[in-house]
């Protein structure tokens, strides 16, 4: 009777360890079908790995970025600008059917916009209100 009762505990852990086991199982499955769906690489090298892309507003407060050029590889573009300037700067992208601006951030903060681009030149650019008519603004190559 004594070794019944024993073997019910250890029965009941050998199964929940093999339950663990296939929740790894699960998880390594999961991966396997997310690496069967991302088997078609073609379709992923077009949109692209992603590119991240850093700049910087003129800390001086000049309405200028560091840099007036920036260069990317088709696919999911994101820019990140931080603003170490006293004045509000956001970072912006238009270009070819694409318009979209990041948040507006003050000194210390960083301002992020994330897009998906095909190929060809595109502008980045400060969007609060004059600081584009400023100056504050560059060319984006994709390729």
């Amino acid at each position: 009777m004594i070794r019944r009762l024993l073997v019910i505990p250890v029965a009941a852990l050998a199964v929940a360890g093999c339950g663990s086991d296939n929740k790894k199982n699960d998880t390594s499955s999961a991966t396997t079908s997310s690496t069967t769906s991302s088997t078609p690489a073609p379709s992923k090298p077009s949109t692209g790995g992603g590119s991240k892309l850093a700049l910087e507003a003129d800390p001086g407060g000049a309405l200028k970025f560091t840099k007036d050029t920036l260069e990317a590889k088709a696919g999911t573009v994101t820019i990140e600008m931080k603003n170490p300037a006293p004045i509000p700067h956001a970072i912006a992208v238009e270009g070819n059917g694409v318009d979209k601006d990041g948040p507006t951030v003050q000194q210390g903060g960083t301002s992020k916009v994330t897009v998906t681009l095909k190929p060809g030149d595109y502008e980045f650019y400060c969007p609060v209100p004059g600081h584009k008519q400023g100056g504050m603004k560059g060319t984006l190559t994709v390729k």
